[in-house]
């Protein structure tokens, strides 16, 4: 689950770590108004979308009078952002945030998240602060630093310190620095986040430390115990294919290619979108079904690859295990007397109950083609629509 920047900044101020003071508003009038509250000589006017890249998409504006607030604010919002994370179609702005200016001496970056291979969070910081650390990573990968961050007990004073001096702070600026570390980790660990961000981190002209950015993501399998995190969600910014499978209980994710999957299981439902490239198709989506789905939460999987528009066909690919063939039949056939399926439907079963499932398909009347194997299920779709 993703927050905007300026509810990140609410749980960073909880955990003790310093922002420019801001304010939050959804129009160009209410963005006058915040300039002028705010009360400072340079002012920022951010745009509050789920996606980076919004300063070189034009979504980020700085501001020296209410006047030129609230016109920054009318060209934010009068059409949708695009940057590198939304898609050529952008996406909608919706809400900005109207934040005081800060005399940047330096900027640095500041990130957590979780590293697979020694199963815990680690704190990331480097000198390159305001860039893409993909592109830090990619290029200089010496100019990251890294400490591990112990799940139990946190980041520890010393680790902060190693950091801070690693950055190049000084004088009061390390104690700061490290505060904000600390805080940081303080805050990842506990509210579950899968990412927790400052970029930049900058160290201002009078010598203090503050983030001027923020990104938390959360991981969406702690929600149940993340009560005032869930308060947070933003519906408009989410796909409303991806809502009503989340509500359903599936996991789906929408693609850009033309061929619905429909698979049980995410390592299956990976390869099954692996396959389907190497025939040369391009998937519309990943949605894995489950071991236990119903009939119902079938029907479900198929409204939501047919609402998909750019679906030219259906790629169904069942390996029963905990999951039975029948119920997949019975779903499809439920789907497609309720919406009705008009594109080629591919189906693969094997395991649990399968030759229930293909007798329930069978004696459908419904238009489908048979596969044997992952591989005929892949060639023959992407056959299927050309």
């Amino acid at each position: 689950m993703k927050i905007h920047e300026f509810q990140a900044k609410e749980i960073f101020e909880r955990y003790g770590i310093p922002i420019p003071e801001g304010k939050m508003v959804s129009s160009p009038a209410e963005a006058r108004e915040a300039y002028n509250e705010l009360g400072c000589a340079v002012a920022v006017v951010k745009a509050q979308i789920h996606a980076g890249g919004r300063g070189k998409g034009g979504g980020v504006k700085l501001v020296r009078s209410a006047d030129e607030a609230f016109a920054a604010a009318e060209t934010i919002m009068s059409k949708p952002l695009v940057t590198h994370q939304t898609g050529p179609e952008g996406q909608p702005v919706k809400k900005l945030l109207v934040e005081s200016g800060a005399a940047i001496k330096k900027e640095f970056y500041l990130g957590l998240a979780v590293d697979r291979k020694i199963g815990k969070p680690v704190l990331m910081a480097s000198t390159e602060g305001g860039v893409e650390i993909e592109v830090v990573a990619a290029n200089t990968p010496e100019k990251i630093l890294k400490e591990p961050v112990n799940p139990g007990m946190g980041l520890q004073s010393y680790q902060a310190r190693r950091l801070a001096f690693g950055l190049g702070f000084t004088d009061k600026a390390v104690s700061q620095a490290g505060k904000i570390m600390i805080g940081l980790a303080h805050a990842f660990i506990e509210k579950d986040c899968s990412l927790a961000e400052i970029n930049p981190l900058i160290l201002t002209e009078d010598g203090d430390v503050m983030a001027l950015d923020a990104k938390m993501n959360f991981d969406s399998n702690a929600l149940f115990r993340q009560g005032d995190v869930v308060e947070y969600r933003d519906l408009d910014e989410e796909d409303a294919r991806e809502k009503e499978a989340s509500d359903a209980g599936l996991s789906y994710v929408s693609l850009d290619g033309n061929i619905g999957c429909l698979v049980n299981g995410a390592g299956l439902a990976m390869s099954t979108m692996d396959i389907i490239k190497l025939h040369g198709g391009e998937p519309a989506n990943f949605l894995d079904v489950g071991g236990g789905a119903t009939k119902e939460q079938v029907t479900t999987a198929f409204k939501l690859i047919l609402t998909d528009e750019k679906v030219k066909g259906i790629m169904v690919n069942i390996f029963g295990g905990i999951m039975r063939c029948d119920v997949i039949g019975d779903g499809i056939v439920a789907a497609a007397k309720e919406i009705g399926i008009s594109v080629p439907l591919v189906v693969r079963l094997e395991g649990t109950k399968v030759d229930e499932g293909k007798k329930i398909l069978a004696e459908s009347g419904l238009n489908l083609i048979s596969a044997d194997s992952m591989a005929d299920a892949a060639a023959k779709v992407v056959a299927a629509i050309g």
